[in-house]
């Protein structure tokens, strides 16, 4: 199958383009490359990605629909991944408008020249943050999404809609899936996981929020590869997947779990919560477990052990 990954560049694109490729599929990465972290982590994963095999990239904006719909007149995709999104609740908060011009915006751009193609699939990443503040657990796709607390989760839940729209009114078999905080290595240097990692390996105090019993629902990103590629295969007009570990990890937990696997100690600066935060992320995955296959395999500890294990490599090649 030719299949189009935007946001191919980044974390789980990475690994979704090395599993494809390797599945003997013909791959194409649509990605800007944008500054939101550094540019050359990004080429790295290409490069990446190239060992698993031959791939055509685009240096393009999913914005731009000029360029989108020249993309899909010379790759010709059978299938969309559509991964590309400004990421993150707190930097949402910043500059809200942007968010909403390239998480809105830029899917219905794809979502347009899909149709005007005649593409017929279409994934979506969507985001466990469209559930909100809720204290109904696990989270069930069927649950309420109508009370996002922050506007990158807005723009999630917008995402969906305009995905069913498009399913509706022109036959494009859709699937959202509903990602639950995916970590590994690449994983962005803004993330949690990441982040901490650096920081006490440099020996610098980490940012604790809150008392540290907010829970997240970590999942391995070859467990959401698993998922994806899983949704790739499934048949249906427009469905929505929770792919989620359903096993959420506090974070003082994540902490202790970093300082083992590391072999360090964490100094702590603790914080008030921040706004946009929700105090759990857990997953009903029972859906996906039925009608996808979906079985994550990785623990959490085992998960942080392979991360832990490619940070300091790659660390340790940086500085010689």
């Amino acid at each position: 199958m030719k299949i189009l990954i935007t946001g191919g560049a980044g974390f789980i694109g990475s690994h979704l383009s090395e599993r494809l490729l390797r599945d003997s599929h013909q791959v194409a990465i649509l990605d800007d490359l944008n500054p939101f972290y550094s540019p050359e982590l990004k080429r790295e994963n290409l490069e990446s990605i190239r060992e698993a095999g031959e791939f055509s990239f685009y240096q393009e904006d999913i914005c731009d629909e000029a360029m989108v719909q020249h993309v899909f007149e010379q790759f010709q995709p059978e299938a969309i991944v559509h991964l590309a999104a400004r990421a993150g609740v707190r930097p949402s908060l910043e500059r809200p408008v942007l968010y909403e011009h390239t998480n809105v915006g830029g899917t219905t751009v794809l979502l347009e020249a899909a149709r005007r193609a005649g593409i017929r699939k279409f994934i979506f990443a969507s985001s466990s943050s469209v559930y909100g503040a809720t204290d109904r657990v696990p989270f069930r796709e069927d649950d309420c999404s109508n009370l996002p607390c922050s506007p990158y989760a807005a723009t999630k839940i917008a995402g969906e809609k305009i995905c069913y729209a498009y399913s509706h009114l022109y036959d494009i078999d859709v699937v959202c899936l509903r990602l639950f905080t995916v970590y590994g290595p690449r994983q962005r240097p803004d993330l949690a996981i990441r982040k901490f990692a650096s920081m006490m390996l440099d020996g610098l105090t980490i940012p604790f929020f809150g008392e540290g019993s907010s829970g997240r629902d970590y999942t391995y990103v070859d467990d959401i590869v698993a998922g994806i590629t899983a949704a790739l295969r499934y048949q249906a007009k427009f469905d929505v997947f929770n792919l989620g570990n359903s096993s959420p990890v506090t974070l003082s937990t994540m902490v202790k779990t970093l300082e083992r696997a590391l072999d360090v100690h964490a100094r702590l600066e603790f914080l008030p919560e921040q706004p946009g935060d929700v105090p759990i992320t857990f997953a009903d995955n029972s859906k996906a477990r039925k009608l996808l296959g979906f079985a994550p395999t990785t623990t959490f500890e085992d998960g942080i052990s392979k991360f832990a294990g490619w940070h300091v490599s790659r660390r340790e090649r940086m500085f010689v």
